[in-house]
C-alpha cells in the first residue's frame, strides 16, 4: 500500500492570487521529494480577484493541478468539504492557501501515517504573525469548547492534518450542511497521532477573517458539538425563579412584620431589565440551534460547483472515491 500511496492535497482558495504561484512552487518541491504520485485539488470559493485564472494556468501546466470553481462563496467549510470530495488519494491532507500550513511538514504526516496511525493532526505550537488578542481567543475558544463537549477537539490544530481513506470515507457520510470541519475531524475518530510545528504570518494578503466572523465560528463550533448552552439557560431560568420566589417570600415577611410600603422605582426598573435581558438571551440561545433545525431540514447542497477541472490521466481514482462528489450535491 505504501510504496505505490497516492496522496490528495485540498486548498480553498478565496482571493489569494499572489499566493498561488509560492503555493504550487514549496508543494511541487516537497512531493518531487515524497516520491508518491499526487495531485492538488484547489477550490475556487468565490473569488473576485484572478485566483481562477491563475489555478487554471497552473493546471495547463501541470495535469496534477485539479480545479475546482464553486458557482459563488459557500465559505471555507463548504469548499473544504469540496475538495474532500473529490479527492483521490489514499491519503488527503487539507491545506491553507496562504502557507501558514507548511508543505515541508507533509513528509512528517506521511511518516506516523505509516507508522499505523489514520488522522495525523498538525498542531501549533507558535502563531507568528497574529495580535495577541487573537492568539488569547483561539486559546480559549479550544479550552472552552472541549468543556462543553463531549468530542475532544485538538487543541491548537487547524485543518491542516493527515486524513487516510477510511477516515476520509467516515468523514462523507457525516450529512450535515453546516460543518464546523474541526468537530467533524475529531467527531469521527479513528487512531490518531499529533506533529508540531511553529505557524508562519501568512505568505501574501490579509486574513478574511476578522473578529466577527471569527465569533460566528466559534458559536457554529459550540452549537455544533455542544447542548450546554441550552441547559445553561434552563439553569438560569430555574435560579432566576428560585430568587424571584425567594424574593416573594421576604416581601411577604416584611408587609406581615413592618406593613406595605410603597417600593423604589429603580429597584423596579432593574428587575424588570433583568428579567427581559435573561429571556432575550434564553431566546437567543434556543433560537441559534432552532436556526441549525431549520437549515438542515432544507436539505440544500453544502456546495455546487459551476466548472471543475480534472484530470483522470494525472492520477488514478481511488476504488472507494466514486460516488462521493456526486452524492454530496444531491
Amino acid at each position: 500500500m505504501f510504496p505505490n500511496s497516492t496522496i490528495s492535497l485540498v486548498v480553498p482558495c478565496h482571493n489569494e492570487s499572489d499566493n498561488i504561484p509560492a503555493l504550487y512552487t514549496r508543494v511541487r518541491a516537497v512531493m518531487e521529494s515524497v516520491g508518491r504520485s499526487w495531485e492538488l485539488i484547489c477550490i475556487n470559493d468565490g473569488s473576485t480577484d484572478d485566483t481562477l485564472e491563475r489555478l487554471l494556468a497552473l493546471h495547463d501546466k501541470d495535469p496534477r493541478i485539479i480545479v475546482l470553481d464553486l458557482s459563488r462563496k459557500f465559505g471555507k467549510e463548504a469548499a473544504l468539504t469540496a475538495g474532500l470530495d473529490f479527492a483521490r488519494g489514499d491519503v488527503a491532507i487539507p491545506l491553507d492557501a496562504d502557507l501558514q500550513d507548511p508543505p515541508e511538514l507533509i513528509p512528517e504526516l506521511l511518516a506516523k501515517w505509516r507508522d499505523g496511525y489514520e488522522v495525523v493532526n498538525a498542531v501549533r505550537i507558535s502563531r507568528d504573525g497574529e495580535s495577541w488578542l487573537k492568539r488569547a481567543s483561539a486559546h480559549a475558544f479550544y479550552r472552552v469548547i472541549n468543556r462543553m463537549s463531549t468530542v475532544d477537539i485538538p487543541a491548537d490544530t487547524g485543518d491542516f492534518r493527515l486524513i487516510s481513506r477510511p477516515a476520509l470515507e467516515a468523514l462523507k457520510n457525516l450529512p450535515e450542511r453546516r460543518r464546523f470541519m474541526k468537530g467533524l475531524f475529531a467527531w469521527v475518530g479513528f487512531k490518531t497521532a499529533s506533529v508540531y510545528y511553529h505557524r508562519e504570518p501568512r505568505h501574501a494578503g490579509r486574513t478574511k477573517w476578522n473578529y466577527w466572523r471569527l465569533w460566528h465560528f466559534a458559536v457554529e463550533g459550540i452549537t455544533s458539538f455542544s447542548q450546554v448552552p441550552l441547559q445553561l439557560a434552563s439553569y438560569l431560568g430555574f435560579l432566576v425563579s428560585l430568587l424571584a420566589f425567594l424574593y416573594a417570600i421576604s416581601l411577604v415577611i416584611n408587609t406581615l412584620a413592618y406593613g406595605n410600603p410603597v417600593n423604589g422605582y429603580p429597584s423596579l426598573m432593574v428587575t424588570l431589565l433583568f428579567l427581559g435581558g435573561v429571556q432575550l438571551m434564553a431566546l437567543g440561545i434556543i433560537g441559534e440551534y432552532l436556526a441549525r433545525i431549520y437549515e438542515e431540514s432544507k436539505h440544500r447542497p453544502v456546495y455546487l460547483v459551476r466548472r471543475q477541472w480534472l484530470n483522470d490521466t494525472a492520477m488514478p481514482r481511488h476504488p472507494n472515491a466514486e460516488r462521493d462528489a456526486d452524492a454530496r450535491r444531491k
